[in-house]
């Protein structure tokens, strides 16, 4: 059976550094950071009291007040960062087969600020069982693609994908897979996640896995520095419009890029902490090469997980060497997470559409806030370190890793 191509023609981002894909871009090339006092609850008894919301977003502006109540917050920015992906994909609702259109979206926790409030106002009342009638669907995780297949009435395949951080890293390889197998002609693709709230900082900080820099919180999320201590939550959505090639070109349609393949992994190493010496991530990273057909050397950038974790930055650079050997050394890396902070389920989606972007636009986003060197990391690669990078980018590659040892890496070609 001959494989389809797959190509990506439409974009959407809602981040913590820009609420559209033109203004996501503007961050990431000028090395902004997202992160701020939290604003979303009185923190001031936490250990940590910022992460990376979004700024001067109102739901209202893009979701009617009476549906948005029905939402958790993880389902509203789906649904922005989908509306903007369809709208730049600009398709014809009337002609295309919604049969062959579907949605595969990746939440790591999903409506968790919902199950959070009904708990609490339960525990605060009489003990009588008064719940919102809202609040299964308000939270479950596989509502978000539901929400987006019911408002375009795309009937193809539906599911949310969760595995942690690499959710919708999943997602995007998924729906990569249903197309090249000739099962669809498009799917609406990414993740979200609205975890900046008591239970979810209160749950990371409890495992000690979350920065605790709140004298100097812009620059707390430095991956590969030797003063890295921790990650920087953030919340958000990226989506994708994947589409079949024959079927975007008969539409003429405009091409991002081209997917090129995608590789997963388990670490079965451990719940939290990454193997030491990154074998899972290396595998990742061989299993997407091999399903692209290409080699270490055709490789000219990775949007690396770069978390700003002690031990997961050192194991994902060994894993780089392990993989790349002296071609790591010509690469550029980079870690977008040390401006937008880590957005869980939703990281996946939003670096992998900074990869694209970076084909796009021959340009390498910076890895930012990165001051001291770490004897522990090869002082050789290139991190792109605090400045954007030009370059001619042919093939990029997005490594997303999550809690359970769940490993997922995303290529991207650029589209002749």
């Amino acid at each position: 059976m001959e494989l389809k191509r797959v190509v990506v023609t439409g974009l959407g981002a809602l981040t913590p550094i820009g609420n559209n894909i033109e203004e996501y871009w503007d961050g990431l090339i000028n090395g902004v950071s997202g992160a701020n006092p939290i604003t979303h609850f009185d923190a001031s008894k936490f250990k940590t009291k910022f992460a990376c919301e979004l700024k001067n977003f109102e739901v209202t502006d893009f979701i009617n007040r009476k549906d948005a109540r029905k939402m958790d917050k993880f389902t509203q920015y789906a649904m922005v960062a989908a509306e903007e992906a369809v709208n730049d994909a600009g398709f014809d609702l009337e002609k295309i087969n919604k049969d062959r259109v579907g949605v595969i979206w990746g939440a790591g926790i999903g409506g968790l600020e919902t199950f959070q409030n009904e708990v609490l106002n339960f525990a605060a009342g009489d003990g009588s069982p008064r719940f919102n009638p809202f609040f299964i669907p308000k939270m479950i995780a596989d509502i978000a693609p539901g929400y987006i297949s019911i408002k375009y009435g795309f009937r193809g395949a539906n599911f949310t994908t969760v595995s942690a951080c690499a959710s919708s890293a999943n997602a995007i390889i998924d729906a990569y897979n249903y197309i090249r197998l000739g099962q669809a002609d498009m799917f609406v693709t990414g993740g979200s996640e609205a975890a900046v709230t008591i239970a979810g900082m209160g749950g990371f900080n409890a495992m000690h896995a979350l920065s605790t820099r709140n004298d100097d919180y812009k620059t707390a999320s430095r991956p590969f520095d030797k003063n890295r201590d921790g990650f920087v939550l953030g919340e958000g959505a990226g989506a994708l419009i994947l589409e079949e090639y024959e079927h975007a070109i008969a539409r003429g349609a405009k091409i991002y890029a081209e997917v090129g393949g995608g590789g997963l992994s388990a670490d079965a190493h451990h719940i939290t902490a990454p193997h030491p010496d990154g074998l899972g991530a290396k595998n990742v990273m061989l299993n997407c090469l091999r399903d692209a057909g290409l080699k270490p050397t055709d490789v000219d950038a990775i949007n690396v997980h770069g978390t700003s974790t002690p031990l997961g930055d050192i194991a994902e650079t060994k894993a780089i060497i392990d993989v790349f050997g002296e071609h790591a050394y010509t690469l550029n890396i980079n870690s977008t997470k040390s401006m937008t902070g880590h957005l869980l389920g939703a990281a996946g989606a939003i670096e992998a559409i900074s990869s694209i972007l970076s084909i796009k636009h021959g340009i390498i986003p910076p890895t930012i806030n990165h001051s001291t060197e770490d004897d522990a990391i090869d002082n050789k690669l290139n991190l792109t370190l605090n400045k954007p990078q030009k370059r001619d980018v042919k093939i990029a590659m997005s490594n997303t890793f999550g809690f359970g040892g769940h490993n997922a890496c995303v290529l991207f070609k650029k589209f002749d």
